[in-house]
């Protein structure tokens, strides 16, 4: 089960999140998604929880949770739908 996880400080890495969705069961993937020019964190993520039943708990036991004065976001994730690229601007 894929879960989106938005809303977090900029300050949390893939293994803060890890930490926070273990504690419901096995996780094995977290990912924080970054600013592919600066690095630097988007304030969202993704786990990955094999279990479904787990991966619900969790959902239901931190949405809306709060982490460092932000109130984050825990929800299934929604597949990819791939946007056409936006042009450059004149």
């Amino acid at each position: 089960m894929k879960i989106y996880v938005g809303n977090l400080p900029y300050s949390v890495n893939d293994a803060d999140l890890e930490k926070m969705f273990s504690q419901f069961g096995s996780v094995t993937e977290s990912k924080i998604i970054t600013d592919r020019d600066t690095g630097r964190s988007k304030g969202f993520g993704f786990i990955e929880m094999p279990n479904q039943t787990e991966g619900e708990e969790a959902i239901k036991q931190l949405d809306g949770k709060d982490m460092d004065g932000r109130n984050i976001k825990v929800n299934v994730a929604k597949p990819k739908v791939d946007a056409p690229r936006r042009g450059p601007r004149y």
